[in-house]
């Protein structure tokens, strides 16, 4: 017999859809996609910055850039089944994904996404 808190644990929100294994990898997809474009936008800025620096206290201007991108990427692109019709939600809103993108999804998460990426307009 299994517990209720073995059950809460697998599922901890309700209202959050099952994410079928073809899902999971059409959103995995989708997600490192996404994730890819947005390290290569950040890579031409480093390299601008990078390329000014004149001063070896200087170094610690990228690098605080670079933890701060990093610090954003990370709260945004969060792999987490509980997480991610939010995570698309934005990442659509944000034109980082078309819902070409996230092509293998059920419509029930597709409502959803589309529903977070209207709530942010």
């Amino acid at each position: 017999m299994t517990s209720p808190s073995a059950i809460q644990e697998r599922y901890p929100y309700r209202n959050e859809p099952t994410w079928s294994r073809s899902e999971k990898a059409a959103a995995r997809r989708a997600f490192d996609a996404a994730l890819k474009r947005e390290l290569h936008e950040v890579i031409p800025e480093v390299k601008r910055r990078a390329s000014q620096i004149n001063d070896p206290a200087e170094l610690w201007d990228l690098e605080h850039f670079l933890t701060q991108r990093r610090k954003e990427i990370d709260r945004k692109c969060d792999y987490r089944d509980s997480r991610l019709t939010q995570v698309f939600g934005r990442l659509l809103y944000e034109g980082r994904v078309r819902e070409e993108d996230l092509s293998g999804l059920g419509e029930d998460k597709l409502k959803l996404i589309r529903s977070v990426a209207e709530f942010l307009t």
